[in-house]
């Protein structure tokens, strides 16, 4: 089963989102990148699975958000994989730039633990369940 990856910094985000997954029994494993030069060089590594669903946060350190994605649907391996960008971004320049490098959703993180915990729910089911993958992305 291919994994979730998820590219975080803040590790209260990355708790709440694992716990959330875990709750709704997601079964695919899910592998956590804290910056974006450590999502870069996890997409790239051709001796891991390609990620099944990318959630992304967009201020990261080292590498924005922004350059993971873009250089995420640069590489033919990944280019198709669903990205949704998960962000405390209000700036609505963030917004227009994210679906113009290729995001597939834009969600903003809630600041209440009960509300984040379903949103990240649903994306799991809808990208997990709902969605079909394109089909180079099967495994």
């Amino acid at each position: 089963m291919r994994p979730i990856l998820l590219v975080e910094d803040n590790a209260d985000d990355v708790d709440l989102t694992l716990m959330a997954l875990e709750q709704e029994k997601i079964a695919n494993p899910i592998e956590v990148a804290r910056d974006g030069v450590e999502a870069i060089a996890r997409l790239e590594d051709a001796s891991k699975p390609v990620p099944m669903l990318v959630l992304l946060d967009l201020k990261l350190p080292r590498v924005s958000g922004l350059e993971v994605l873009k250089q995420l649907r640069a590489n033919e391996r990944t280019h198709n994989v669903p990205v949704v960008v998960l962000t405390s971004s209000r700036e609505h320049t963030d917004l227009g730039s994210t679906y113009d490098s290729g995001a597939n959703a834009y969600v903003r993180k809630p600041v209440d633990f009960d509300r984040f915990t379903e949103i990240v729910r649903q994306l799991g089911l809808f990208w997990l369940v709902t969605n079909e993958p394109p089909p180079e992305t099967i495994a």
